[in-house]
């Protein structure tokens, strides 16, 4: 699916959440419903569902408690996701800093992490590494590593950027920038982060 389709299909996702929000009038505090009964009322895929709700955790506007399910949040005008998401995917210059920015802090995680890992934290690396090249493992790994580097606001911004530009970017690289990720850890080489970063 081309970018600019992926974009429409994101938006319009967007949009008709906001519309059953209203039509519903539901509150804050209220409960949404799951991802399958929007998906079936929507009539749209559930990953498209997926992103959107995720956009809308990323921002505040909802939020998803274990076990019980996805409700609005108090006082969060859900409108900003439709002004924000629109501005965000609209704008190629700011899609591409969007990118730049995720791999800045992808970067900053990587120079606070290597050379500091216990061997149990490389051991769980290198399991995440071993599972299917995907866009979900690039993104378990880095949550990994921003959590267990303990800079929470970091994480944040970069669970927020990635909440964006996952809608657009399928952000994975070759096996072969993994297998130099896993190579750069097992070594502690701090000297070579700046490498897997160069794209030129």
């Amino acid at each position: 699916m081309s970018r600019s389709l992926n974009e429409k299909v994101y938006e319009g996702v967007l949009e008709q959440i906001k519309s059953y929000i209203e039509a519903n009038k539901v509150k804050p505090g209220d409960k949404l419903p799951s991802e399958r009964e929007l998906s079936e009322r929507l009539k749209v895929g559930r990953s498209s569902i997926r992103e959107a709700l995720r956009a809308m955790e990323l921002l505040g506007l909802i939020e998803t408690r274990r076990g019980e399910g996805t409700y609005m949040r108090a006082y969060r005008p859900y409108h900003m996701v439709e002004l924000l998401s629109k501005f965000l995917l609209n704008n190629s210059r700011t899609r591409e800093e969007l990118l730049i920015a995720k791999q800045m802090l992808e970067k900053e995680v990587l120079f606070l992490s290597v050379g500091r890992l216990s061997k149990q934290q490389m051991e769980i690396i290198s399991s995440i590494l071993q599972e299917e090249h995907s866009c979900e493992r690039h993104q378990r790994l880095f949550y990994y590593l921003f959590e267990q580097s303990n800079h929470p606001l970091l994480l944040s911004m970069w669970q927020f950027i990635t909440g964006f530009t996952h809608t657009v970017h399928d952000i994975t690289y070759h096996a072969s920038w993994y297998d130099e990720l896993d190579s750069v850890i097992r070594q502690g080489s701090v000297t070579r982060v700046t490498t897997l970063f160069n794209f030129e």
